[in-house]
């Protein structure tokens, strides 16, 4: 059979590649976009200036503690007697007088002391003890002041023999000693107030046969400690 017209098929010609279409945006987008970028340099900016804020007062703060750390107060021992030494009756009047010295090194740093208690110890044992400054007191920068006292009777517990351990030390040309000082203190700033330390200064004493102080112990500065 013949068909009475031919069909034809009309090849699909490719038109040239396609390009990617042009996106033109709206004035809002760029409104929008301008937006976002100044948000983003505000904070930022922000961000600069309190980090330096930050920076200056550590800045300041560091430099006010280097100029305002407080040094701990200095003690030295200065006389130091146990005067029946030298006596073989000298058990019956048993007694310790000692003198130090506190000093506040600091240049614009007061020290407050809520009383200062003293102990004398003998190989490590506790001998003696009583109160050398009864009521609270104050130091002013470059300041110094005495501490003195008397252990006897009931403040001083020494028995025969212990006494005998001391003429046995005596008899071989030395005995060593230590006095405590101790006492709850605080650093003053004008009206500041730093809160409480407890403080301990330990003076190690070498005492001769004549129960008096050796020259290597006169004058000598005693470590410092907070509890």
């Amino acid at each position: 059979m013949h068909s009475s017209g031919q069909d034809r098929v009309l090849p699909i010609q490719s038109g040239p590649e396609s390009r990617p279409l042009k996106r033109h945006h709206t004035p809002r987008y760029y409104a929008h976009r301008v937006k976002e970028s100044l948000t983003t340099r505000v904070s930022k900016m922000i961000c600069a200036i309190f980090l330096g804020l930050l920076f200056i007062v550590g800045f300041i703060t560091f430099i006010l503690w280097l100029s305002l750390r407080p040094h701990r107060p200095r003690f030295h021992i200065h006389e130091f007697s146990v005067p029946g030494l030298g006596q073989e009756s000298g058990f019956e009047n048993a007694q310790i007088t000692v003198n130090a010295s506190a000093r506040n090194p600091n240049q614009n740093i007061g020290i407050r002391y809520d009383s200062m208690e003293g102990s004398v110890y003998y190989r490590d044992q506790k001998i003696g003890t009583k109160p050398l400054m009864h009521e609270p007191f104050s130091q002013e920068p470059k300041n110094t002041t005495v501490i003195d006292g008397t252990f006897s009777g009931a403040t001083l517990t020494v028995s025969s023999q212990r006494w005998m351990e001391f003429t046995n030390d005596r008899a071989r040309g030395m005995v060593v000693f230590r006095l405590e000082l101790t006492s709850m203190i605080r650093f003053r700033v004008s009206s500041w107030e730093s809160k409480r330390h407890r403080m301990h200064a330990n003076c190690d004493v070498d005492v001769g046969p004549d129960g008096l102080i050796l020259p290597g112990s006169k004058n000598r500065k005693c470590p410092v400690y907070f509890a």
